[in-house]
C-alpha cells in the first residue's frame, strides 16, 4: 500500500485531561484540535482542501470562507491530492499551535514540489503576525489573509493564479460577515455556531488576539435571530452564540431607535424556539451581569453552563494579567451564578500557571479558588510568552519551565478531582439529553449532552441523532456520565 501524501501524525494531544464538554465550545480556547472540511461534491471545477486549528472560531470562520469561495466555483474537499487551493486556518494563541502550523505547511510544501500549480495560503491569527516570514524569508505560501480579509479572497486568489504572491491583513473596525451564510462544513447537523460579534478590546497582558483580530464589533442582532430561525428551519437543535467577550456584545441601529445587550439577544434567540437549546462562550468576568443570568433562569431552552475564564486566584497576579477584576470580583460573580441560577450550574474556567512573577504562595491562591469554586471542567496551560503582547513588553517571563510544569500539575489533579465530584452529582438523576452521534466506543450507545454541557453516553435503542432524550444516570467517571434513556 503506498504511503499518504502527508499525515497528521505530529499533532499530539494537549498535556491535559480529557475535558467533560468538547474543547470546541469555547470561542477562543485551542482546543488540541484540527478540522479538514469535508467534500461539497456539488461539481464546481476548483477544488478547495481547508485545515482549521486551535478554537471554534476559527472553525467558524471557516465556514464563511468555504461559503464566499464556494460563490467564486470552488467545492471543499477532504483529499489534499486533488486539490487546488490549500489553505490552513491558524491559531496564534500558543508557541505549540504556531509549531505545528509550521510543521504542517513543511509537509504541503513537500507535496506542492510535485504540484507546482497547488496554492497555498495561511489564514487567520497567524496572518498578520508572520505574514513577512511566510511570503518573503520562508517562502511557504502564496497568500496570507488576515480574519477580517475574507471577503477579499477571491481577489487575491486571482492575484495568485496571475503568478505574484498576495496578502491582505488589514484589521476592520466594522467587519462581522453578517450577511454571509456559512456553509456548515464543520456541523453534525445538529449543533451550530453562529458568530455575533468578532475582535476583542481586552487588552489582557499574555493575549494576542487583539492584535490579531481586531477591535470588538457587534454583529446586527436581526442578522443572528434571523440565522437561528434559518437554522431550525434546517432541522438544528442547539446553536452557541460565539464571541471573544459574549457580554460586551452591544448592538445598536444605524437610526438609534434599537439597542440590544447581550441578555436581550440572549431572549430573542431563545424565543426562536422552544426546542432549540442555546449556548453562548465566551463570557468575561468583569462584564457577566445579572440580567444575564436572570435571562438564563428565565428559559429553559438557554443551558445552564457558563464559561468564565479566571485566569489567576491572585489579586496581583490579575492586575500584571490587565484582567481589570480581582479575586473578590470575582467570586462575587461565581456567588450570583449560584444564587441565581443554583448549585447545578455547569461552571468551566481557564487557568495559567506559572504567569510573570508568579510567587508559590499565589499559586496556592490558585489552588484555593479551585477549592472554592469547584469547576466542573478547565483549560489549563502553563505560560507562554507571545511575541507582541503587553506582558512580552514589559514583563520578564521568569518562572523555570520545571516550576510551571508542576504548578500545571497540581492545577490538573485539583481538576481532576473536582469533575469527578461535580460529574457524581449527576447520579441518581434524570436529565434532558441532546443525542449529538454514536459513541466514540461502540455504535450501540449514543453520546449527547445535558443542559450543564456534561457528556451523557446511553444504549442506543430506538433513539437517533437530533432527538431529545431522558436519561437516568447511573454512573459517572471525570469525564463522561453513564445511563439508561427512560
Amino acid at each position: 500500500m503506498s504511503q499518504p501524501l502527508i499525515t497528521l501524525d505530529f499533532l499530539d494531544t494537549p498535556a491535559l485531561p480529557t475535558p467533560s464538554v468538547e474543547a470546541s465550545t469555547h470561542a477562543h480556547e485551542p482546543s488540541g484540535e484540527v478540522r479538514v472540511s469535508p467534500a461539497t461534491r456539488t461539481g464546481r471545477k476548483r477544488k478547495l482542501y481547508i485545515e482549521s486549528y486551535g478554537c471554534q472560531m476559527n472553525f467558524s470562520d471557516s465556514e464563511i470562507v468555504s461559503s464566499i469561495l464556494f460563490e467564486q466555483g470552488f467545492d471543499t474537499t477532504e483529499q489534499l491530492e486533488g486539490a487546488d487551493l490549500v489553505l490552513l486556518n491558524t491559531c496564534s494563541i500558543r508557541e505549540k499551535a504556531e509549531q505545528t502550523v509550521r510543521m504542517r505547511l513543511a509537509q504541503i510544501n513537500g507535496h506542492k514540489r510535485r504540484n507546482p500549480g497547488l496554492l497555498v495560503g495561511v489564514l487567520g491569527c497567524m496572518a498578520e503576525r508572520l505574514k513577512s516570514k511566510f511570503l518573503e524569508e520562508e517562502k511557504l505560501v502564496d497568500l496570507v489573509v488576515g480574519p477580517d480579509a475574507y471577503r477579499d479572497l477571491p481577489q487575491l486568489i486571482q492575484q495568485v493564479d496571475g503568478g505574484q504572491k498576495a496578502v491582505n491583513v488589514l484589521l476592520s473596525r466594522e467587519e462581522t460577515y453578517a450577511d454571509i451564510t456559512p456553509v456548515r462544513l464543520n456541523s453534525n447537523g445538529i449543533t451550530a455556531f453562529i458568530s455575533i460579534m468578532r475582535g476583542c478590546d481586552n487588552m489582557c497582558s499574555f493575549c494576542v488576539v487583539p492584535f490579531t483580530r481586531g477591535r470588538e464589533r457587534s454583529r446586527d442582532a436581526h442578522s443572528i435571530v434571523q440565522e437561528a430561525r434559518d437554522l431550525v428551519a434546517q432541522g438544528y437543535k442547539e446553536i452557541t452564540l460565539l464571541g471573544q467577550n459574549v457580554d460586551s456584545y452591544k448592538w445598536a441601529s444605524e437610526d438609534g431607535l434599537e439597542h440590544v445587550n447581550f441578555a436581550q439577544l440572549l431572549e430573542q434567540v431563545a424565543l426562536v424556539s422552544p426546542e432549540l437549546r442555546v449556548r453562548f462562550s465566551t463570557s468575561h468576568p468583569k462584564d457577566i451581569t445579572d440580567e444575564v443570568l436572570h435571562t438564563m433562569a428565565r428559559y429553559e431552552n438557554i443551558c445552564k453552563y457558563i464559561h468564565l475564564p479566571a485566569q489567576s486566584g491572585n489579586s496581583r497576579v490579575l492586575k500584571l494579567m490587565n484582567r481589570t477584576y480581582d479575586r473578590p470580583w470575582y467570586e462575587e460573580r461565581v456567588k450570583a451564578i449560584r444564587r441565581i441560577l443554583g448549585d447545578d450550574c455547569g461552571i468551566s474556567t481557564d487557568m495559567i500557571a506559572g504567569f510573570c512573577s508568579e510567587t508559590e504562595e499565589e499559586h496556592q491562591d490558585t489552588l484555593s479558588l479551585m477549592d472554592l469554586v469547584r469547576y466542573d471542567m478547565a483549560y489549563m496551560f502553563f505560560y507562554s510568552e507571545r511575541p507582541g503582547t503587553l506582558a512580552a513588553r514589559k514583563l520578564e517571563d521568569d518562572i523555570p519551565l520545571e516550576v510551571k510544569k508542576r504548578r500545571l500539575a497540581e492545577i490538573i489533579d485539583l481538576q481532576r478531582e473536582h469533575s469527578r465530584v461535580r460529574n457524581q452529582r449527576a447520579v441518581g438523576r434524570v436529565h434532558r439529553v441532546l443525542v449529538e452521534n454514536f459513541s466514540k466506543r461502540s455504535d450501540e450507545h449514543l453520546s449527547g449532552r445535558n443542559s450543564q454541557n456534561q457528556v451523557v453516553i446511553f444504549p442506543k435503542k430506538h433513539y437517533k441523532k437530533g432527538d431529545y432524550v431522558d436519561v437516568l444516570v447511573h454512573e459517572a467517571t471525570t469525564n463522561t456520565l453513564l445511563g439508561e434513556a427512560i
